[in-house]
């Protein structure tokens, strides 16, 4: 064994100070030898973790850096959400944020370090990863490691999915990316059917001038479409409105879309400029001129490539034929504004594994599932 190997491991709390900036910096060192990973951007992850971010309104975060001498070589974050257990009841808590070489005794002491803390707070489960909630980046990647990630997409090494098994944790869902080109031609029964409908459905593109209408329009539409889905806790107003009015000045008007029928909203699309792209060679940084290239190749060149975040249609009408005609006239909205900047590839995700009615629009429209994410759970 080498004198690495050697060094005494230990597991540290990353509240602040050196073992916080350690913990943000250790992707960099996983990931050191993977072209396909791209850094994201340092201040939005130094944001996730700051007392200021809503979600801690609700929840409790804790982070640890496990450590072999002076070297960081591996983290992990456990949470423990109100909201989950109040709409679950589950007594079930989080992991997320996990990273580390492919060294079982890190791993090991990693866990052991969530896992007690999760307990000692009476915890008797845990699911995850979740950075750091169901609605943030969610899912260890176990197949899709060649291409890079999409922006607010988790990434992976191939180890990863053994090393959390070898903890005790089993997959409970898998979670798919899909991969599609914009300029698909529509499948001609899909067209009928928007086309009937047309009489009343109408399909607008956000009102920035009504931004805060039009973010409780969404956040009220999601809440109702996905609250029987795995996992789902709803959207908190305030986290939401952050989202909104952050996003919103990265992206177009046009690439939010909510339809409305006889004049009440019902479905909503969200897409996003892939910023992975944009920020690829950035390694994370905006200073000191990281921030034009960035502006310009968002506001100007823009992304050849996008994602598909969040998207939704009102229960009411899920179990009938109205329901996939919403989901694709919101698509169809759209894509046409992505066409338009010469977007070529669009990630739609995540979408759940059985989640057959979105899966079959996704498919008819040509999309492919190419990345695959689990979901981990165990009993304490």
């Amino acid at each position: 064994m080498n004198s690495k190997q050697d060094a005494a491991l230990r597991v540290e709390v990353a509240a602040g100070g050196q073992a916080l900036e350690d913990f943000l910096a250790l992707p960099g060192r996983v990931y050191a030898s993977d072209p396909a990973w791209i850094a994201p951007l340092a201040f939005m992850k130094r944001e996730q973790l700051s007392p200021k971010n809503h979600f801690l309104e609700h929840a409790r975060l804790r982070t640890w850096v496990a450590y072999r001498g002076r070297e960081p070589v591996g983290r992990i974050s456990a949470q423990i959400d109100q909201l989950h257990l109040a709409q679950h009841n589950d007594n079930a808590g989080y992991f997320g944020m996990v990273e580390a070489q492919d060294d079982p005794a890190v791993w090991a002491a990693l866990f052991a370090a969530a896992e007690a803390w999760l307990r000692e707070a009476g915890m008797t489960r845990v699911i995850g990863p979740f950075n750091l909630h169901v609605n943030e980046e969610v899912g260890l990647l176990v197949e899709g490691f060649s291409t890079p990630p999409y922006v607010l997409m988790g990434h992976g090494r191939p180890w990863y999915g053994a090393a959390v098994e070898a903890q005790g944790y089993v997959g409970v869902k898998d979670l798919l990316a899909y991969q599609i080109q914009p300029d698909f031609e529509a499948p001609r029964v899909m067209q009928k059917l928007a086309q009937r409908a047309s009489n009343k459905v109408s399909v607008r593109p956000l009102r920035r001038a009504d931004l805060a209408a039009d973010a409780a329009v969404m956040r009220d539409i999601f809440n109702d479409a996905w609250q029987n889905n795995w996992g789902f806790v709803p959207l908190a107003e305030a986290e939401w409105a952050d989202t909104v009015a952050t996003l919103t000045k990265l992206m177009p008007g046009d690439y939010i879309q909510i339809a409305e029928y006889e004049g009440e909203p019902v479905a909503f699309i969200v897409a996003l400029p892939n910023l992975n792209e944009a920020a690829r060679d950035l390694g994370g940084r905006l200073l000191p001129f990281g921030w034009l290239k960035l502006l310009w190749r968002l506001k100007v060149r823009h992304p050849q490539s996008a994602r598909v975040p969040l998207m939704g249609v009102r229960q009411s009408f899920q179990h009938s034929r109205m329901g996939p005609t919403l989901a694709f006239m919101v698509i169809d909205a759209v894509r046409q504004g992505m066409i338009r900047r010469g977007v070529r590839d669009v990630e739609m995700g995540w979408i759940l594994e059985d989640n057959d009615g979105m899966r079959n629009i996704i498919e008819t429209i040509g999309g492919h599932a190419y990345k695959r994410y689990r979901m981990y759970q165990k009993d304490l």
